[in-house]
C-alpha cells in the first residue's frame, strides 16, 4: 500500500540498538542500558496517592477538557510564577498537552504548510526535526556544538556566537523566510547550555522579523554545578514572539503520565487550543488530578529528582575521564554526550554503538539517531544508578584494552 508522511522517514536509529540489547540480553549478558532516556526514579507519593484516590471517582471517568482542566492551568501558572517569575492568565496563554512531544507536533500544524520553513538545531531531539515535515514544511538544519572535551567548564557553557550567528545566516540565505525556530535549552542530546543573555538575543531578532520561537523546556529542573536554565519567557517582550513547552516528564519523574503545557504568546495557545479541540479530549481527568497536586504539594521533588542525576553525572563522567574516554560533565539535562574516540571514529556512531553493545554489554544512543549533526557521538542517558555505572565503566575499559 502506499502512505503519507511516512514514506520519507529513515528507520528509527534509536531502535536498532534496543533490538539488539534484547538480543544479547536473550543470550543471558547483562546489557547495562544507557540507551533509551527513560526516567526509572519513582513519581512522586502524593501524586500517586491523589491518582488513585481519583480514579475511584466515577465522575472523573468522563471526556475532560483538551484544553485542561482550570485548577491544572493554574496551577502550572503558580509554578511558572514561583521558578521564574513569569506571569501567566490560565485562560488565554495555557493549554495543557498529552506530553510535550504531541504538544509539539500538533503546534507545528498551525504553525508550518506546504512552502513554509523551520529553523532546527542539528543534532537534535528526533521529534523536533520531524514534527515541521509532518506539516508539510521544509527544515533547515543549523549546526549546534556541544561542550567539547578540554575546555573550561567554569564559566556557563553556551552556544555562544557561532551558533547564534549560524541561525541569522540560514534565516538569510533561506526564501521564503523561516517562520519559525525550534529551540531547547539545556539540550538534548548535545547538553548545550545557554544564559539569558542570549535569550533575549533570539527575542529580539524574533520581534525585528516576525519570527516564531518554540522552545521545549523539557529540561528545565535539571541542572549542574549552580548553573540555573531561563524560561525563554523571562525575557520581557517574549510573549509576543515565543511559546514555551514545559512537561512532568523529567521534572517531576512523571514520564509515562503524559503531562505537558504550552505557555506563553496568547495567539499562538488559542490557535493550539482550537486544533486540540477537534483532536483529542485531554489527558485521562484522573492524571490531571494528580498533576495539580505534584506541583502544588511536592513543589521541591524536582530538587530531590535533580540531586540523584547529579550523582550519576558524576559516577559516568568521572569513570569515563578515569578510562581515558575524555567526556565533559554537562550543566544540564539527564545525558552525558560523549564523542566517540579517536580509533573508532571512522565507524560512525551506529556501528560503535553495536560495537559497545556486543563487546562491552553497555548499550547507549548513536548519535546519528539525533540528526547527520551528531555522528561523531554517542549518548549515555543516566538512568542507571551508580553501582551499575561504575560496572559499566570497567565493561567499558576491559572492552577498549581488548579492541585497541
Amino acid at each position: 500500500m502506499e502512505f503519507r508522511r511516512i514514506n520519507g522517514l529513515p528507520p528509527y536509529v534509536l531502535s536498532t540498538i534496543n533490538e539488539l540489547k534484547l538480543e544479547v540480553r536473550r543470550t543471558g549478558k547483562d546489557v547495562i542500558d544507557f540507551g533509551f532516556g527513560n526516567p526509572d526514579l519513582p513519581s512522586p507519593d502524593v501524586a500517586v496517592e491523589k491518582l488513585a484516590e481519583a480514579v475511584h471517582n466515577p465522575r472523573n471517568h468522563r471526556y475532560s477538557a483538551s484544553k485542561g482542566i482550570p485548577k491544572l492551568r493554574r496551577a502550572i501558572c503558580d509554578l511558572y510564577l514561583r521558578k521564574f517569575g513569569v506571569e501567566l492568565d490560565p485562560d488565554q496563554e495555557v493549554v495543557t498537552t498529552i506530553g510535550a512531544k504531541e504538544g509539539l507536533s500538533h503546534l507545528m500544524w498551525v504553525l508550518l504548510g506546504p512552502g513554509d520553513t523551520a529553523l532546527v538545531p542539528s543534532p537534535s531531539y528526533p521529534i523536533h526535526i520531524y514534527a515541521p515535515l509532518f506539516a508539510g514544511a521544509d527544515v533547515r538544519q543549523v549546526r549546534l556544538e556541544g561542550p567539547v572535551a578540554g575546555q573550561s567548564t567554569v564559566e556557563v557553557p553556551s552556544p555562544g556566537d557561532a551558533f547564534f550567528d549560524s541561525l541569522m545566516e540560514n534565516w538569510e540565505s533561506t526564501w521564503p523566510k523561516p517562520r519559525v525556530i525550534v529551540l531547547s535549552f539545556p539540550h538534548n542530546p548535545t547538553t548545550a547550555c545557554v544564559d539569558l543573555g542570549f535569550m533575549e538575543r533570539l527575542v529580539a531578532f524574533a520581534r525585528a522579523h516576525d519570527v516564531v520561537l518554540v522552545h521545549d523546556f523539557a529540561y528545565a529542573d535539571i541542572s549542574f554545578d549552580g548553573y540555573i536554565p531561563p524560561s525563554i519567557l523571562e525575557v520581557p517582550g517574549a510573549k509576543d514572539v515565543a511559546v514555551e513547552l514545559y512537561t512532568l516528564t523529567k521534572s517531576f519523574s512523571m514520564a509515562g503520565w503524559r503531562v505537558g503545557f504550552l505557555v506563553g504568546n496568547a495567539e499562538i495557545v488559542q490557535a493550539l487550543t482550537k486544533l486540540k479541540s477537534y483532536l483529542d479530549y485531554g489527558t485521562f481527568q484522573p492524571i490531571q488530578i494528580a498533576a495539580i497536586v505534584a506541583m502544588n504539594e511536592a513543589p521541591d521533588y524536582p530538587k530531590e529528582v535533580n540531586e540523584i542525576y547529579h550523582s550519576r553525572r558524576d559516577a559516568l563522567c568521572d569513570g569515563l575521564n578515569r578510562i581515558g574516554w575524555e567526556v565533559v560533565p554537562p550543566k544540564g539535562t539527564m545525558f552525558v554526550w560523549a564523542p566517540i574516540p579517536e580509533p573508532y571514529r571512522e565507524m560512525g556512531s551506529l556501528e560503535f554503538s553495536k560495537l559497545l553493545v556486543r563487546e562491552a554489554e553497555v548499550a547507549t544512543s548513536p548519535g546519528v539517531g539525533f540528526g547527520p549533526g551528531g555522528d561523531g557521538h554517542v549518548r549515555f542517558a543516566l538512568i542507571e544508578n551508580e553501582q551499575r555505572t561504575g560496572q559499566a565503566v570497567r565493561n567499558l575499559r576491559r572492552a577498549l584494552i581488548k579492541l585497541g
